[in-house]
């Protein structure tokens, strides 16, 4: 079964629209498009590398596919360009307007099952790539083997991300990180499991505690 993994480039809020340049995303009003460029050195080539680098096909939305087939195409001289023409590119969408890319493949319907079937044919793993509608369904179904988010140093208020709040409760295993000279945090994610709950008190509530979870409880009804 191909492994899916799911690569984000996000501010320190959760935002992760536009990371690239100032027209990449304007949807929505947002005006801070190119926030991650300032941040790019040597130190974060090796660690995004690996991702970037591997042996994959793309999983994206369609917005995303928009903005990769209106760019890479026209610049084959760099070695990403050149890997995304020559790869296949999977596109969960409901147009049906004709994909013109080499090499792209039209996933239509529910979102969850058009990519467990696509996980369980031959072929490359999965990357997606930017493409913020897929996460809440596919986190939700299971279907994200791994999760790389680039967390960089910056607010930026409101803008797309990769939760709303639907998400089931999951623990996270961190199997890799590194943390750029700029500061960019670099984390790698496998789900782990349930969500481990415990507690600090090491004595028997007291009767104001108690009183505060019955006034807790009488409130939250």
């Amino acid at each position: 079964m191909r492994k899916l993994t799911g690569a984000v480039f996000q501010s320190l809020d959760g935002v992760m629209q536009a990371p690239g340049g100032p027209e990449e995303d304007p949807t929505g009003g947002f005006r801070l498009g190119g926030w991650s460029f300032d941040f790019w050195d040597e130190s974060l080539e090796q660690p995004f590398g690996k991702v970037i680098n591997a042996d994959y096909d793309l999983l994206l939305g369609k917005r995303t596919y928009d903005i990769f087939s209106a760019f890479w195409p026209h610049d084959q001289d760099d070695p990403i360009g050149a890997k995304f023409q020559r790869i296949n590119k999977y596109v969960l969408t409901h147009s049906d307007a004709p994909l013109t890319w080499d090499n792209s493949h039209k996933l239509s319907g529910d979102a969850a099952n058009a990519v467990a079937e696509l996980k369980r044919s031959e072929g490359r793993d999965l990357l997606i790539q930017g493409s913020s509608t897929l996460y809440v369904p596919l986190l939700a179904a299971g279907l994200i083997d791994r999760l790389v988010v680039m967390v960089f140093p910056v607010v930026l208020g409101k803008g797309k991300g990769i939760f709303n709040g639907s998400q089931m409760p999951e623990a996270l295993k961190l199997v890799e990180s590194f943390v750029s000279n700029k500061g960019v945090a670099f984390l790698a994610y496998e789900p782990g499991g349930d969500v481990p709950i415990g507690s600090f008190a090491t004595k028997e509530p007291s009767e104001a505690e108690l009183k505060r979870r019955e006034k807790f409880a009488r409130e939250d009804a």
